[in-house]
């Protein structure tokens, strides 16, 4: 379902899951799906990501966590710019 960009049977497998008393965890976790179906069904369904854009949050939070308390904003930025 994930690979393949089905999030339409996602509903059928959160009905599955419920059904099944023996999986607990499961059965939590597709309550929590079932809070936002419709976000859920889209992301599994959209071939987009946002995979590059958290790169970069990564890279930028490690060097902010590399540099605490060592120098400023624009020492941070240069850092930022010059990491590519």
């Amino acid at each position: 379902m994930v690979t393949d960009l089905r999030g339409d049977q996602l509903p059928e497998w959160i009905a599955s899951v419920r059904a099944s008393a023996d999986l607990p965890s499961h059965s939590r976790f597709a309550h929590h799906l079932e809070r936002d179906l419709d976000a859920v069904v889209a992301g599994l369904s959209q071939p987009w990501n946002s995979g590059v854009v958290e790169g970069h949050v990564n890279l930028i939070k490690m060097l902010k966590r590399q540099m605490f308390g060592r120098a400023g904003f624009e020492f941070l930025r240069k850092c930022v710019l010059l990491s590519k």
